[in-house]
């Protein structure tokens, strides 16, 4: 027989009365809440921490309660809630669940030297991919921002997107990440901290796949509207560091400068992640050391490209996106919005992957 839509489900709330409807529970305030919260449905529970909101100090222990809840998706669904609070109870339980870091940000005048420098701050959460190696990984605030550039026909038209947020790798999978979770190195400069090389987009899915199973979350590619998005961190530059880069910054080919800077020293491989500073969310090796694969498949412009921030995934799939540069090439193809296209089987020393986090963050 067909479900009556009128009909209300377990999970629904109502006040009480003579004559409740058949299987609803007779609940109001905080219980109520607490009824649907204890939902199997995913966004009904998400809804009823929303409501939560409007109960006070029981409303707010539900949602600290709902920051160990075993769905990822609820956790950050309380964590959005949350994070504007100024309670100290508050802030020591987000604390704990999406610590802090601190680092300094550089920019540079048109020559390359260094003009600013300042505090910034980013919540990360670490994965235990065993033997002692982590995985750390950045939550990149959502936002809009103008993808594209106009130096190149493939970076137009410059276009608007919105970005939900999402996490990422705050540098490149290294050498010892990927061992551990694939049981192998394919890299050809050697080195645990150094970022692994030696990539297809078909391995860097591999790779994505078994950390998923290790983990339990949903790791993929970033998208490249993501990548681009993380890259900038609120940029209008060529470089999130200003506009230009010099090797003191990045890791690149210096005898090839960008603009007005100098030219400066080839180091000729790859080196370790951390050695050069992050951008203003906290990530390191956005320019160089090593191209990094995106989800997408490549398209020679962005019309018709996805606005929201999603991997754009049709078109001719023998070729995917990668985005960064690397260590052996000009300053030029390190810019936030340089792009270019491999065949998703093609191995080479310059190829590397970082990791980003799925999950339904619409509640963000």
């Amino acid at each position: 027989m067909p479900e009556n839509p009128n009909q209300p489900k377990e999970y629904d709330a109502v006040l009480g009365g003579h004559n409740p409807p058949i299987n609803a529970a007779v609940l109001g305030g905080i219980e109520g809440i607490k009824k649907r919260f204890a939902s199997s449905i995913l966004e009904e529970r998400i809804k009823a921490l929303s409501d939560a909101l409007k109960y006070g100090e029981k409303g707010l222990d539900l949602l600290l309660q709902a920051l160990q809840d075993e769905s990822i998706e609820v956790q950050f669904a309380a964590y959005s809630l949350l994070k504007d609070r100024k309670k100290p109870r508050v802030k020591q339980q987000l604390d704990e669940f999406l610590p802090l870091f601190e680092f300094e940000v550089v920019t540079v005048d048109a020559f390359g030297k260094i003009n600013s420098r300042r505090r910034h701050s980013a919540r990360y959460f670490t994965e235990d991919l065993g033997n002692g190696i982590k995985l750390e990984m950045v939550l990149i605030p959502g936002g809009t921002f103008l993808m594209g550039s106009e130096e190149k026909s493939y970076e137009q038209p410059v276009h608007q997107v919105t970005v939900k947020p999402f996490f990422i790798g705050e540098y490149p999978i290294t050498q010892e990440q990927w061992k551990a979770v694939m049981g192998y190195n394919p890299s050809s400069f050697m080195g645990g901290k150094r970022p692994v090389e030696y990539v297809s987009w078909k391995d860097a899915v591999e790779f994505c796949g078994k950390l998923s199973r290790k983990t339990g979350k949903n790791y993929r590619l970033p998208s490249e509207a993501q990548w681009e998005y993380a890259c900038r961190a609120g940029t209008t530059t060529p470089f999130h560091f200003g506009e230009t880069i010099t090797p003191d910054l990045v890791n690149y080919n210096g005898n090839y400068p960008y603009g007005s800077a100098p030219k400066g020293f080839y180091r000729q491989e790859t080196n370790p992640v951390y050695r050069f500073p992050p951008n203003a969310f906290g990530l390191y090796d956005m320019h160089g050391n090593v191209w990094e694969w995106c989800q997408d498949v490549w398209h020679r412009d962005y019309n018709g490209a996805p606005c929201d921030g999603s991997a754009w995934e049709t078109g001719n799939s023998n070729y995917r996106v990668q985005r960064g540069g690397s260590w052996n090439l000009n300053a030029v193809y390190c810019r936030s919005t340089y792009r270019v296209r491999y065949a998703l089987g093609y191995r080479d020393r310059y190829f590397g992957c970082r990791v980003a986090l799925a999950s339904g963050f619409a509640a963000f």
